[in-house]
C-alpha cells in the first residue's frame, strides 16, 4: 500500500484486536472499519452514559511545517488559523475555487511553525492533493503521515477518569483543565501521544494520536482500565447516531463539493474578515442563490424513521419533492425520529411542518433547531 494507492484494500492497525473483539465490519472509503461489536444501542448509550472507544485510524492526518506555515494554511483553509495559539484546534474547510467544500478538516498547531491537519479518510487524497498544490508560493512542507499514525478516542462522561486509569498513560498537563479544542502531549509506555479534547460524538472525550506499532498496547490497556466503569468499543454505526444527534455534519452527507458553508450552517467557519486571499473566497463573498436550499433538522412522532435520500414534501399531497433527507434515524437517545435535511428557504423556518416520504408513507415531521442533543456540562 502506498499513498497514492487509492483501490488497496485498507486495515487499521487495530484490526486483529477488533476481530477478536467480535467486531462485524463494512467498507468505509476502502478501508475495513468496524461497524459494531454487540449491537447499536448498546455502544450509543455506552458513550451518553459511561464511555465508548473508538478507533478512529482511518482519518487522514497530514503534518504542515515552516516559516510560513500560518499564512500558507490561512490562504489554503477558509478560517484565520495563524491566530490559534500553540496546542489550540479549530475547525476548518477546505474549499474548491466554487467555493464548495473539498472536506472539513480539524488543524490543531502543534509548534509556533507547524501544524496538524486531520480530513476525513474518504477525502485523504483530494485533501492532500489540494493542501499540496497550495503550498507552492509558501515556505512550507506539507507531508501525509496517515500510513503512520494509529487515531482512538475514548468518548463519554466516564472518559477523563478512564485516561487517569491506564496503565503507562501520562499527559504533560492535568487533562481535567483542559479546555475543549485543546491539546497536550503525553505518552504511553514512554512512546509519545498527542491527546486532543476534542470528538464527534456529543460527549466529553479525548482523541489519542500515536505510532501505529503502538496502538494495540493502548487500546488493550484503555479496555483495561475502563471495562469496571462500562467502558465498551464502539463501531461505525454507534458513532453515526452519536454525531447525528449532536447535529454535526458529515461529508458526502450534509458537506460535498456542490455545497456553500452558509447552506449548511457553516457561513461562520468562513472567515471573511481575515485580511488574506484564500482559495474560495470569491464564491464565498457572492454567497450561494436565494434558491439554494439550506440545511435543517427535522423531528417527528412515531418509530418510523426517514433515512438519507428519503424526500421532503410541503404538503400531504404535494406530487414534487421540494426537499432531501441527508442523514436520518431513530434517535436512541431522544426516543423519536430526527434527521437532517436540505429544504428550500421558505420551508426552513423553525416550527415548519413538511412530509417525509418513508417507503411510500408520508410521515409529518417539523423543522426544528440543531443540534437535536446537548449534554450537560
Amino acid at each position: 500500500m502506498t499513498d497514492t494507492d487509492t483501490t488497496a484494500q485498507r486495515f487499521s492497525p487495530l484490526h486483529q484486536a477488533h476481530i477478536d473483539a467480535g467486531a462485524s465490519f463494512t467498507d468505509f472509503a476502502g478501508w475495513q472499519m468496524p461497524v459494531r461489536y454487540s449491537s447499536d444501542l448498546a455502544e450509543h448509550h455506552a458513550v451518553r452514559t459511561t464511555a465508548g472507544l473508538f478507533d478512529l485510524s482511518h482519518m487522514a492526518e497530514i503534518r504542515v511545517s515552516g516559516p510560513d506555515a500560518g499564512a500558507y494554511l490561512d490562504y489554503a483553509l477558509a478560517g484565520k488559523l495563524s491566530a490559534i495559539t500553540l496546542l489550540q484546534a479549530k475547525y476548518s474547510l477546505l474549499l474548491a475555487e466554487n467555493g464548495g467544500i473539498i472536506d472539513d478538516v480539524v488543524v490543531y498547531r502543534t509548534a509556533d511553525a507547524e501544524f496538524l491537519v486531520v480530513a476525513n479518510a474518504g477525502n485523504r487524497f483530494p485533501a492532500v492533493e489540494a493542501l499540496q498544490a497550495r503550498a507552492a508560493r509558501f515556505d512550507v512542507t506539507v507531508v501525509d503521515e496517515s500510513d503512520d499514525t494509529a487515531l482512538i478516542a475514548v468518548q463519554g462522561p466516564a472518559a477523563l477518569a478512564i485516561l487517569a486509569q491506564t496503565a503507562g498513560f501520562a499527559a504533560s498537563a492535568e487533562l481535567k483543565d483542559l479546555g475543549y479544542y485543546r491539546a497536550v502531549t503525553g505518552s504511553f509506555d514512554g512512546v509519545p501521544v498527542f491527546i486532543a479534547r476534542t470528538g464527534y460524538t456529543g460527549e466529553d472525550g479525548f482523541e489519542l494520536y500515536l505510532p501505529n506499532e503502538n496502538a494495540a498496547a493502548l487500546w488493550d490497556a484503555l479496555l483495561a482500565a475502563g471495562t469496571d466503569a462500562g467502558l465498551v468499543p464502539a463501531g461505525l454505526a454507534s458513532r453515526d447516531t452519536l454525531r447525528l444527534e449532536a447535529g454535526m455534519p458529515l461529508y458526502g452527507h450534509e458537506l460535498t463539493r456542490n455545497t456553500f458553508p452558509a447552506q449548511a450552517g457553516l457561513g461562520r467557519v468562513v472567515n471573511l474578515a481575515k485580511d488574506t486571499d484564500f482559495i474560495g473566497r470569491a464564491a464565498s463573498e457572492e454567497g450561494p442563490s436565494a434558491e439554494a436550499p439550506v440545511l435543517v433538522g427535522l423531528i417527528s412522532t412515531g418509530k418510523r424513521a426517514g433515512r438519507a435520500d428519503y424526500r421532503i414534501f410541503r404538503t400531504l399531497d404535494a406530487s414534487e419533492p421540494e426537499g432531501i433527507i441527508t442523514s436520518g434515524a431513530l434517535s436512541p437517545t431522544l426516543g423519536y425520529p430526527i434527521a437532517m435535511a436540505y429544504v428550500p428557504a421558505p420551508l426552513a423556518r423553525l416550527g415548519t411542518e413538511v412530509y417525509v416520504d418513508v417507503r411510500g408513507t408520508r410521515i409529518p415531521a417539523t423543522v426544528t433547531s440543531l443540534p437535536f442533543y446537548k449534554r450537560q456540562k
